[in-house]
């Protein structure tokens, strides 16, 4: 099977079929898998019914809000019980502009990347109408991440992304425990301690235009504590290496 783009939804109903669109016209060849945690807006039924229309998208009700996490171990279970080669993460609110993942695609199926990342902070990538601090925030954040835990990558938060499926099982996603950033954070991590490769190709992000971001920020939060957690375990874990 090719490509599957997962998309995690909760109140998207005014985003979801435009977004739908776009997708099976960026990248008619990928099935697309909604993962709806119980949207009390009928976003599951639009998507369904986008499905009827435009082929190749299946939808995953999940009973209740869980986070963004748990919804993507539960598609990405999907995506393997059904041999899909690439898996795929983006967000419902056309943040991701579906026309890079082409590229995010030929990173892993022709570029030999495990984990192909949409970056914002490496040349050619931007956040237009971010204020400075919000920007110097997000930018000297990924850096505390990429120091604690010895990660080559530019943005580790960035939830734009290209998995090939046979890294997702050499982890194995009962790893992985994180929530929100620190999902992203943590998948990252551990394709980079499985020695897979990781690519970064660089994205232009906008703020969403319709609905009501789903951030929180205790999600922040939680992502620093955990990065802070892992890099000194993993420096101990050095120290009694070596001794």
């Amino acid at each position: 099977m090719g490509p599957l783009v997962i998309i995690p939804t909760y109140q998207e109903a005014e985003n979801i079929d435009d977004v739908l669109g776009r997708v099976r016209e960026c990248l008619p060849d990928a099935r697309v898998l909604v993962v709806d945690d119980g949207s009390p807006d009928g976003t599951a039924d639009l998507a369904e019914a986008a499905g009827e229309r435009l082929g190749q998208i299946d939808v995953l009700r999940r009973s209740a809000k869980s986070g963004l996490g748990p919804s993507y171990r539960a598609g990405f279970a999907w995506g393997l019980e059904r041999d899909h080669t690439v898996l795929i993460e983006m967000d419902a609110d056309l943040s991701h502009d579906p026309e890079v993942l082409p590229a995010l695609v030929a990173a892993v199926t022709e570029g030999g990347a495990d984990l192909a990342i949409g970056s914002r902070y490496i040349a050619g990538g931007a956040v237009p109408g971010w204020p400075t601090h919000r920007r110097l925030l997000s930018q000297w954040g990924n850096r505390y991440v990429g120091f604690m835990l010895h990660m080559p990558v530019r943005d580790a938060t960035a939830g734009f992304r290209a998995y090939r499926s046979a890294i997702i099982e050499k982890i194995g996603m009962e790893q992985v425990r994180a929530d929100g950033y620190g999902f992203q954070i943590e998948m990252a991590y551990e394709v980079n301690k499985a020695g897979g490769t990781i690519q970064e190709i660089p994205i232009v992000f906008r703020d969403r235009v319709r609905g009501v971001s789903k951030m929180h920020p205790n999600i922040v939060s939680e992502a620093l504590w955990l990065v802070t957690r892992w890099g000194v375990r993993d420096r101990v874990r050095r120290i009694r290496r070596l001794r």
